[in-house]
């Protein structure tokens, strides 16, 4: 920004937010008129070769008009768009969409709906990582022969079950004393802490145990290592992007679904925006995976009671419209929040 001119960042604006709306190269006669400046078409071309060699704009193709560049989307984003708060009755509408009476799992879900039907591209919301949640009781059933059920409940609403192989047949006096042993030992505990302390005891007095206490940790062990087993998120709206204009291409179309399928790059993505307060951007190749070049990730992290527990946001070109995505990713992140602290 140190180099651009009042002149230039203004022409930088004008052609960014014309190339958002239309999806075409802007020529120097539009710009003029866009910006509103008495200029002639010379000096707009002169100043948008300033540009071009900033790496702020490019021509595609043999096309006389310019493209923004994912540095021009990055100055435009960061310190050229005007974002307004959304007002009360989008607000209204945002929070009647979704139910504090639903679950977790069902709110998440009806978030990412919201935000893909509000934007017209796809929503995506990470589940909450269950390492902030905390161990209210864990239950061991027999099944069948060496096969034992493990039943883990989490702060007294998140129920999760396991199928855990066994060394031998345990009977159901046997499960129950692992249980009673665990449940005086972690119950009311944060997972985090359940799972170090858990490890700590396994390998500092495995030798000193008694076979029942060993034997119950053990599966603790395993019924843990399957509950934190990864994030997860659910999209919605990821069709929405099969009739945009930079996704034409069936290939670049193939790959950005398999990503979606296969989960794992765009988590990692997830996961660093957990970090972070407030909404962040990801414009093309910021994101590091190249399935996401052609795309743009604006996330918001959600908390409950003050701990970041998870990340919303909307996954679309990069010739997305940021002043209406931002604020919309920003008040849904606010409003799940509430609704998640207003069922504890």
């Amino acid at each position: 920004m140190a180099e651009l001119t009042e002149r230039a960042q203004t022409l930088l604006k004008a052609l960014t937010e014309r190339y958002i709306r239309d999806g075409q190269p802007v020529g120097s006669r539009v710009l003029a008129r866009d910006a509103g400046l008495n200029l002639s078409p010379a000096t707009i071309r002169n100043v948008i070769a300033d540009l071009e060699e900033l790496g702020l704009v490019r021509s595609p193709h043999t096309s006389a008009g310019r493209v923004p560049t994912v540095s021009g989307y990055r100055v435009f984003v960061d310190t050229l768009l005007s974002v307004q708060p959304l007002d009360n009755s989008m607000v209204g509408a945002l929070k009647q969409s979704l139910d504090t009476t639903a679950d977790t799992k069902d709110l998440v879900q009806k978030a990412s709906n919201l935000l893909s039907d509000v934007t017209r591209l796809a929503g995506i919301v990470t589940l909450p990582q269950r390492k902030h949640s905390s161990l209210q009781r864990v239950e061991f059933l027999p099944l069948s022969e060496k096969k034992v059920l493990a039943v883990l409940v989490l702060d007294d609403k998140e129920v999760r079950n396991s199928i855990l192989n066994t060394a031998r047949h345990y009977s159901s006096a046997e499960l129950q004393q692992f249980s009673n042993f665990l449940n005086a030992q972690f119950a009311g505990k944060d997972l985090d802490e359940v799972r170090e302390k858990l490890l700590a005891e396994l390998r500092e007095t495995r030798e000193t145990l008694d076979r029942m206490m060993a034997t119950a940790l053990e599966m603790a062990d395993q019924v843990l290592g399957t509950a934190e087993q990864g994030s997860d998120y659910v999209l919605a709206g990821q069709t929405n992007l099969m009739g945009v204009t930079e996704f034409c291409d069936v290939g670049r179309l193939r790959q950005l679904f398999e990503a979606f399928n296969e989960k794992k790059e765009i988590l990692g993505l997830l996961d660093q925006c957990v970090e972070n307060e407030g909404v962040q951007i990801f414009i093309g190749e910021e994101s590091g995976y190249q399935m996401l070049d052609e795309c743009s990730l604006v996330t918001a992290p959600y908390t409950v009671k003050g701990k970041v527990i998870g990340v919303l946001g909307v996954i679309g070109p990069t010739r997305m419209a940021y002043e209406r995505v931002i604020p919309i990713v920003d008040a849904t992140a606010r409003i799940l929040r509430a609704a998640l602290n207003s069922q504890d």
